[in-house]
């Protein structure tokens, strides 16, 4: 069955449904993401009841995720309890607990222990790592998609300065001072800019044997440029700031294979000859696909198990359901898909918001009659480190202090809670002027070391059902 068939559904089709209840309806929302959480708020003031469902208990500001990989920030200060973000949103209630399976026929969510009926739908459980066919790869290089990823990193990093110290061998001390990071997308870039300075930089007088501002960090595109999704000379201004405090960058590099601490690439033009690059620590940010519960619904997805939703976001069939964020699939006016990030996802989670309470504000309403979705491209940016930025707003592209000036403000604006947004701001305007970072804590396992850690994809929200 190839990606873009209808997948069948795991659950039996219920005899009969209930008609849609317009006057109180259940509105189920599967997942506390930007899309979420945006639309969960935005129904305030309905007289439906909502459920939001999510394995965690936070909603994460995933832009930021790389700032605590790299000791810049610590976990709390990008994440916030999903409770406390809506107490006060009264017809709101929050579950946690993962979900088993979805069937739109019945519109009934299978839960672990229970199962919960709705009027109205919304998948927005976001997307995980993906290795392009290679799962294998994913207990050596770890994406970076939850906080226990960012932990995760942020201990290998960390400790792999403590052993470069206590080393005389010279081949292990040039593996442990090498990090490698395949993806030339946003998170890539951020991430490598970060690790560079964070030896460059924060790290450079905390050592009496080894010289953190050595530490080599290579960064792996199998494109022939770092963020496709900017125009030509935005991208080769980010490769030159990259280049510029000493990140190996490296184009048209196709990735054979990953083990435990070595990376196999090759030259797009010479795929024949390998190189086997020696790391301590490997991070993927090449793939992202959608959450794998989508395989399971019976619709159409396309490669990346995105479901393939109509103009209104609605899933073909089920107009009462909708998938929101990294999980769906859809064109813009131009004809190009809609991003797979955080403003799009917002911008969708309000527009099914008012799209459930103009339905219910006149019930004679049919689906044919929905507005279309239609995305605001505000602009796109990536930090590449202290000072150093590109940006593109309204059109108008810019680079350097002012881009990253940029940056700064657009991830305050939208990071969720006052107390979350006061103690980032402190945090970096201390990092601006000391360059010291005060996160920089990681713990071992029973004193030795780091503790194996399972990096399979840790935002799905699917716990697979057990077959005999």
């Amino acid at each position: 069955m190839s990606a873009t068939e209808a997948a069948p559904s795991p659950v039996a089709e219920s005899a009969s449904v209930p008609p849609i209840n317009k006057a109180n309806p259940h509105i189920v929302i599967l997942g506390g993401g930007f899309g979420g959480l945006n639309l969960a708020k935005s129904l305030r003031y309905t007289n439906a009841r909502v459920t939001l469902i999510d394995r965690q208990n936070h909603h994460l500001f995933q832009p930021l995720l790389y700032q605590v990989a790299t000791a810049t920030l610590s976990s709390v200060e990008i994440a916030k309890p999903l409770r406390t973000i809506l107490s006060d949103y009264e017809n709101i209630t929050v579950q946690l607990g993962d979900v088993q399976a979805i069937d739109l026929k019945s519109r009934t969510v299978i839960m672990h222990h229970h199962t919960i009926s709705y009027d109205y739908l919304a998948i927005a459980m976001g997307g995980v790592t993906s290795y392009f066919g290679h799962p294998e790869w994913a207990q050596f290089a770890p994406g970076l998609k939850s906080i226990n990823d960012a932990l995760h990193i942020r201990r290998e990093i960390l400790y792999s300065f403590e052993k470069a110290e206590l080393t005389d061998d010279q081949e292990k001390l040039k593996k442990l001072m090498t990090i490698v990071i395949v993806g030339g997308g946003p998170t890539g870039v951020e991430l490598a800019g970060a690790c560079k300075e964070l030896g460059r930089y924060v790290m450079r007088h905390d050592f009496r044997k080894i010289d953190p501002t050595k530490i080599r960090v290579i960064l792996i595109e199998a494109a022939d440029r770092i963020l496709m999704h900017l125009p030509h000379d935005l991208s080769a201004s980010a490769q030159r700031q990259l280049e510029g405090i000493g990140v190996e960058v490296r184009v048209n590099t196709m990735v054979k294979d990953i083990k435990e601490h070595t990376v196999v690439v090759s030259a797009k033009e010479k795929p024949d000859m390998l190189e086997t690059l020696s790391a301590a620590s490997i991070v993927w940010a090449a793939g992202v696909g959608a959450n794998p519960i989508t395989r399971t619904l019976g619709v159409e997805i396309d490669r990346a198990g995105r479901i393939k939703v109509n103009p209104d976001l609605s899933i073909p069939g089920f107009p009462e359901a909708f998938a929101v964020g990294d999980i769906s699939f859809i064109l813009n006016k131009n004809g190009t898909p809609v991003p797979g990030v955080s403003p799009a996802a917002i911008q969708m989670g309000q527009y099914v918001a008012r799209t459930i309470q103009t339905e219910l504000a006149d019930p004679n309403l049919r689906p044919d009659q929905r507005e279309p979705f239609s995305y605001w491209d505000r602009g796109t940016m990536a930090t590449i480190g202290h000072s150093r930025a590109v940006a593109m707003i309204a059109g108008v592209k810019f680079s350097g202090f002012l881009a990253w000036l940029a940056w700064l403000g657009v991830h305050i604006l939208f990071l969720v809670g006052f107390t979350n947004k006061l103690t980032v701001v402190i945090r970096w305007v201390w990092a601006f002027f000391t360059r010291r970072q005060g996160a920089r804590v990681f713990t071992s396992d029973e004193g030795r070391g780091i503790s194996p850690i399972t990096t399979a994809p840790s935002t799905s929200m699917v716990t697979p059902l057990k077959t005999d």
